[in-house]
Order: structure tokens, then sequence, then C-alpha cells
């Protein structure tokens, strides 16, 4: 009988303890109250107050949806400036207003929320911007497509470095490198394929550097990723103005890829031309996102890359080779990124100029961690991004009374923004930058 008490007790003491506090504290988080969203969105809204309202322009701003090719032709829309300004400036306050009391209640603002809010201020913004003249809405995003596209493949390689326990710094250079390789070996062969897979391998032995220095060497990951960097930069930079610039027909006219246009989508109207008349690279980043965001989290792939990152001796205690996964996969997000490099010159100039990179790589980094290490937000990042870029130059063809200084600092003030003031704070993978010993 007193055992059975006793048993009982000791059934009684594990229950209470099961709930005690201190345990219901690690399953259940308390909230925090994160005030960066609704700080931000109190910026742009006086900012929008400002240029919309205060410094509001009296003219009519016209959006041409249609281009003179596609076979169903959208009326264009013309808002008047001053009105729509203030409108959409009334809109933004409260949103603010909407994401403080998110925030009181200690409730994060859902991305739905800052999607609407980012694209109210920018339809604002152009309505202030182009007053009295002419915006061509499938030009703006077509070239913001094809200015995200390195982005993309960029970015889709650095999740899968980090994801697998790598920082990979070096996709700089590895779009620099497959931008070169692909510009010289498509001009020597006459085939623009050849030149993609040459990117491919360019890309790939910039991460098998890297991979080696850090894996198995257990050099720091960032400094080496930084002197491959500033290396594929002296290299690159040393063979363009001593050889390339003297034998340009021969080494630098590569052949570029012809945009395919899919029926019916490519009638679509403004989706249409932006998406489905694009070059062979384009379809092949579509391929990718799609592969990398599904295999990730749906496959033993996926799986495996996942637990080196995050916890790289349990992987090695079920079997999983730590060294080699990191290895191959470090190796295979090269071979993506060299793809994005191959788009400079065989999808959109058409030959390799001195870094002509222009700091793409680091802008894919911020995408990867703007995106939190997840392919389809790191793929909307990019895109933001590169819309960023492309309405620089917009805006300088439309004679927008916004200063030259600023339109040239904006994709990178864009970037800045977007990582500081909307992502919070985040956790990469647990193993990310951190050598493994086995042991």
């Amino acid at each position: 009988m007193s055992v059975t008490t006793t048993n009982s007790n000791n059934a009684s003491s594990a229950a209470s303890g099961a709930n005690s506090p201190s345990q219901v504290i690690v399953r259940e988080k308390e909230a925090i109250r994160s005030w960066k969203a609704p700080i931000s969105f109190a910026v742009f809204a006086a900012l929008g107050v400002v240029l919309f309202w205060i410094l509001g322009r009296d003219a009519v701003s016209n959006f041409r949806l249609s281009t003179d090719t596609d076979v169903i032709q959208l009326a264009s829309v013309d808002l008047p400036t001053q009105l729509t300004g203030i409108v959409i400036s009334l809109a933004l306050i409260l949103i603010t207003a909407y994401s403080f009391w998110l925030s009181v209640v200690k409730r994060p603002t859902p991305i739905w929320v800052v999607t609407v809010y980012g694209v109210l201020f920018m339809v604002g913004f152009l309505t202030w911007a182009g007053a009295g003249e002419s915006i061509l809405v499938p030009g703006l995003l077509l070239g913001a497509v094809g200015l995200s596209i390195p982005l993309i493949f960029g970015a889709m390689g650095g999740i899968i470095s980090e994801r697998v326990g790598v920082v990979n710094i070096a996709i700089e250079g590895q779009l620099l490198a497959g931008a070169f390789v692909s510009a010289v070996v498509a001009s020597v062969t006459g085939n623009a394929y050849l030149g993609l897979i040459a990117a491919m391998a360019a890309g790939m032995l910039v991460s098998f550097v890297l991979a080696t220095f850090s894996i198995k060497y257990l050099v720091d990951q960032v400094i080496v990723g930084v002197v491959l960097n500033v290396l594929v930069l002296g290299l690159t930079s040393f063979f363009y103005s001593s050889i390339l610039t003297e034998n340009s027909s021969l080494l630098n006219s590569p052949p570029r890829f012809d945009r395919i246009e899919i029926p019916l989508l490519s009638q679509i109207p403004i989706v249409g031309p932006v998406l489905f008349r694009q070059t062979l690279i384009v379809y092949l980043m579509y391929i990718i996102v799609a592969v990398v965001a599904y295999a990730l989290v749906k496959t033993k792939w996926g799986l495996r890359l996942r637990s080196v990152g995050e916890h790289p001796q349990a992987a090695d205690t079920v079997g999983i080779n730590v060294y080699m996964t990191r290895f191959w996969n470090v190796s295979l997000a090269g071979a993506i990124a060299g793809i994005g490099g191959a788009y400079f010159t065989l999808g959109s100039v058409g030959s390799f100029q001195k870094d002509m990179t222009a700091g793409a790589g680091f802008i894919a980094l911020a995408a990867v961690i703007f995106g939190r290490w997840d392919p389809i937000r790191a793929l909307l990042a990019a895109l933001l991004f590169g819309f960023a870029t492309n309405l620089q130059s917009v805006l300088a063809i439309i004679g927008s009374p916004v200063p030259s200084e600023f339109m040239l600092m904006l994709p990178y003030v864009v970037t800045i923004i977007a990582v500081a003031g909307f992502v919070g704070k985040v956790r990469g993978p647990a193993a990310s930058g951190k050598p493994y010993i086995k042991g």
C-alpha cells in the first residue's frame, strides 16, 4: 500500500513538474514587442506627407499599361498628381497607426501589410515624380526583373551555402567569375550554351576555394570570402585590360540568348511581357527557385543540408558526412551564382566589362538576410532591390525633381532600409560560419 502511495506521489510530482513555470516558459516564448516596422512606416509616412502633400505638384501623371506589341491593349491611367498624393498619404498614416497598434499588443506586422504599404508608397512616389510625364509600367517592371536576375541567382547560392553552415561572402566573386568566363568561352566557341556551362564551372571553382580553406583548413569564412572577391576582381580586371580589350572581336563578343515567348502566357497584359518573354537564363531561374524552395524542406537532400547547418554534431552522429555535405553544397551554390554571372554577358549587356557586377553579390547577400534564408522571400527581396535600381534609371529619363546624387544612392539606400528597418531580429542557421571539428 505504501508502495502504491509513493508511486502516486511520484507521478503527481512528475505531472506538476511537467507544468512548472520554467518549462512553460521554454515551451511558450513570451511575445516580443518590436517597433522596427511601425517606426519605419512612420518615417516613410512623414516623407510621403512632405513630398505628396506639402510639395505636391499640380499636374496629371500618365501610366501606360501596355506596350505597342501587346495583343491585348489596356487603356492608360491618368492620375491627378496632388489629389492622388493626398489620398495615399492618408492611407500610409492609417497603416502606420495600425502597425503601432499591433506592436502595442505584441503582435508582428504581417508581411501583407508591409507589401500593401510598399506598393502604395511606390505608386504615390511615381505619381509625384512623374507629374506631367508618361511612365511605361511594363517597361519599368521588365527592367526591374532584368536587374534582379543576377541577385536572385546569387541569393539562391547564398541560401544553400549558409543553410549548410558556410557564410558565402564570395557571391560577388562568383558572379564576376561567371560573367568573365562565360564571355570568353562563348566568344571563342560561338556557342552561348557552352558559355553558360563555363560560367557554372567558374562559379564552382571560386566556391571550391572557399570550401577548401573554410572547411578543411578552418580559415575564417568571412576573411576567405573577402579575399576571393578581391582576387577575382583583380584577375578579371587585369585580363580585361591586357587581353580582352586588344582582342575584343575574338574574346569579348559573345552571342546572346534570344528571347523566347511562351504561347498564351506572353500575351497576358502587363505580366506576360515581363515574365514570359524572356531568355533561357530567366526561365532557368524560375526552375532553380522552385526546386530549391521545394527541395530544402521536402527532400532528404534538404533535410541533411539543414541538419548540417543547424547541428553538425548531431548530423555526424546519425551518419551524415558533415565535411562532404558542406563541400559539395558550397560548390553547388557557386555553380548557381555562376549562372547569374553569365546573365550579365549572355542575356543582358552582351560583353564583359571591368567590375560589371558592381556590388550585386553583396546586395544578393542582403537579399538572403532580408529573406530570412528562405528562397521565396529572398526572391521577393531581390526583386525589390532590382526595382529600386531600375527606378533610378526611369526617374532620370523622365526628368524627376529628385537630385541625381540621391538617384545613384537609391538601390543601396533601399537595401539598407529593408535590412535594418524591416527584418528585425532574425536568427540564421545555428552553425553558419562555425567550422566543424570532428571529435
